[in-house]
């Protein structure tokens, strides 16, 4: 089978593309990127108009498979990705049993294999049941199919467990993701500790939480060697000590999440449990440094951490309901609607953020338009009008801040392998 995507606005940050141009993909490849293509019989999208990109990759989704089904399923949470623009997903550990060994991973493989639209490559456990006490089966889970390790949810408080982590992912060349908390600081609470949390009544999850065990992991990753990545990164100090460490020299990255970089603790609605997550809304401040630390280069890669819960656990008292928003399938629309079309980056950064700069931190062998690639594409526009509405979600939970708001710009249609995921009626 064979594709042609005709007139569209090519941007392929790894080969550093920018013009109008035709697409050609045959038999699930990249054949070429060239105008007026000649093509074989098959399939043309005109795509005038429209930004044509490598597909999309989502290093950070929980798809809750297996164990937590009644939430999401791989199958779910994949046809969610592609209605998001994304060809690829990594999905986190913490399910039921927890990803820990190659048992788990190669379940996930497998059940992705046979019922996801989309790529879907598991990120394996560090520590045994995400405990923080006795490192995973890191080599099985590498050979099965991890494409990196990570506790998320729950941080590897121990800097001995850690620091043993990070070796094990050194040798294994694996990066190592870390949900960056102090749980001794941030015990009992519910958002951002700030002026807001006390109007409120509500424990507060102070920055300092996050600030400290960034500052811990990156000494430990100077001293090992490891490829260290911060996960959801949320204050302005942690954005900067990641900078700085970068900027010396240190294999370290972060991912930002449309959520923090769209809202700040001042745009919560009052005890309203979809604004709840993990790490918390911030402040404007910290929204802002974030906004920044994108602009500037601090940051490598955009992540939605997709966290889907049913509404029987979302709609509960705040302080009782679990942390956690879904964000497949907003997270272009706001990162066009707060990056691009404000004016703090171009296009061209914006698809690096969901291509080449994850591509780079997990080495999946996707994120390009290069001949003889994958054929992931994401087709997107930047003027669409068009708006959420979370009753319609591919995902079978429902928990967003996001419904009802219009975006300009969103996805148009996701090819992988060659052929059509899913393309906007």
């Amino acid at each position: 089978m064979s594709i042609v995507i005709r007139n569209g606005r090519v941007i392929d940050p790894a080969s550093q593309t920018d013009r109008i141009a035709d697409v050609l993909i045959a038999d699930g490849r990249i054949v070429g990127v060239a105008e007026n293509l000649a093509a074989p019989a098959g399939e043309v999208f005109d795509a005038t108009g429209l930004v044509v990109a490598p597909g999309f990759i989502d290093m950070h989704v929980h798809l809750r498979e297996p164990g937590f089904e009644h939430a999401e399923t791989i199958e779910s949470g994949a046809r969610a990705a592609a209605a998001g623009g994304f060809t690829s997903v990594c999905a986190m550990p913490n399910t039921k049993p927890v990803n820990d060994s190659a048992t788990v991973t190669s379940y996930i493989v497998e059940r992705a294999r046979r019922l996801a639209p989309v790529n879907v490559f598991p990120i394996g456990a560090i520590t045994k049941g995400s405990a923080g006490e006795e490192l995973a089966a890191i080599g099985a889970m590498k050979a099965a199919g991890a494409v990196a390790i990570s506790d998320d949810g729950l941080p590897v408080m121990s800097a001995r467990v850690m620091r043993r982590a990070m070796e094990f992912a050194r040798s294994y060349d694996l990066p190592i993701i870390q949900h960056c908390e102090d749980l001794n600081l941030s015990a009992g609470g519910d958002m951002h500790e700030g002026a807001r949390s006390v109007r409120w009544g509500l424990r507060g999850i102070p920055a300092a939480s996050e600030d400290v065990m960034v500052a811990r992991d990156l000494v430990l990753a100077q001293l090992t060697g490891a490829r260290y990545h911060v996960a959801h990164i949320s204050t302005h100090n942690a954005v900067a000590m990641v900078d700085y460490a970068r900027r010396h020299g240190l294999p370290v990255t972060c991912e930002a999440t449309p959520h923090h970089f769209s809202l700040a603790d001042e745009d919560m609605a009052a005890y309203d449990s979809d604004y709840k997550m993990k790490p918390p809304l911030r402040s404007v401040a910290d929204r802002a440094a974030l906004v920044e630390g994108i602009a500037a280069g601090a940051v490598t890669a955009i992540a939605t951490d997709h966290a889907p819960h049913p509404g029987s656990e979302k709609m509960q008292e705040f302080e009782r309901c679990p942390f956690g928003i879904i964000g497949l399938e907003t997270a272009l629309g706001l990162a066009l609607d707060r990056l691009v079309h404000s004016g703090r980056i171009t296009l061209a950064r914006l698809v690096e953020l969901f291509t080449t700069g994850p591509e780079s931190i997990l080495r999946l062998g996707r994120g390009t338009l290069a001949p003889g690639a994958p054929a992931d594409v994401t087709i997107f526009s930047t003027e669409m009008s068009w708006t959420y509405d979370v009753n319609l979600s591919f995902s079978r939970s429902r928990n967003s801040p996001f419904h009802g708001k219009t975006f300009r710009g969103g996805p148009v249609a996701t090819i992988v392998n060659g052929a059509f995921a899913w393309r906007r009626e």
